[in-house]
């Protein structure tokens, strides 16, 4: 679902990430480890296609997406949690969350937003507030739900356990675990084995742009 092949990425002409090559199976959780300035987040954003490889190749959902525009992985149901939210903060929180359905123009918008309320109903308790006045803690949780409007195939989760309190990211925790059933190809980052050696099937550890080889977990 998730192949990267001798990826090679740079920013202001700075090499970033160094030959990466990887791969997450169909309906598998892989979890990406690596310190602070490791390289996960560019990883992330160039599977995503917010930064354009200098060389190598990205194949999402059998597709070779490694010049696709950013837009296509919405439409093809991929969904992306970046690390600092990036929530429209004059927006209330359902708003957020229905953000991708209206860009994509998606036609069951009202029943995946249901669903997404059953499995993080906490979302709902504050879907009418504005993004602006949730704790850091609850934007977390609709940046997730956002991802999991368009999510339905794949799911980048950029560092969602980073500056949340123990007993949020145990509740994280529960919600990723939950998505093991529906299917979901899902990448998760984070700067150690904390929360994600329980969940995850297998691991890549990222370390100055270059990745190990997966292991089982």
């Amino acid at each position: 679902m998730i192949e990267i092949s001798n990826l090679n990425v740079s920013i202001q002409r700075v090499p970033i990430l160094r030959d990466v090559s990887m791969s997450v199976p169909t309906g598998a959780m892989a979890g990406l480890i690596g310190r602070n300035g490791a390289g996960k987040t560019t990883l992330m954003r160039s599977i995503m296609g917010l930064i354009r490889p200098r060389s190598g190749a990205l194949h999402l959902l059998g597709e070779d997406a490694t010049h696709k525009e950013g837009s296509w992985r919405a439409h093809a149901q991929i969904g992306y949690m970046p690390e600092d939210r990036r929530l429209v903060p004059d927006l209330t929180a359902e708003e957020n969350v229905l953000l991708p359905a209206w860009a994509t123009r998606k036609k069951n918008a009202e029943q995946r937003l249901q669903w997404i309320y059953g499995l993080i109903p906490e979302a709902q308790e504050f879907a009418g507030r504005f993004a602006l006045s949730l704790s850091g803690g609850q934007q977390k949780l609709v940046a997730l739900a956002r991802a999991l409007m368009v999510g339905q195939k794949v799911l980048l989760l950029d560092e969602p356990f980073e500056g949340i309190a123990p007993s949020l990211c145990i509740r994280l925790v529960e919600v990723i675990s939950a998505l093991k059933t529906e299917g979901i190809t899902v990448l998760i980052s984070e700067s150690d084995y904390t929360y994600t050696s329980g969940v995850v099937d297998l691991s890549y550890v990222i370390e100055r742009g270059s990745v190990s080889d997966g292991r089982n977990s």
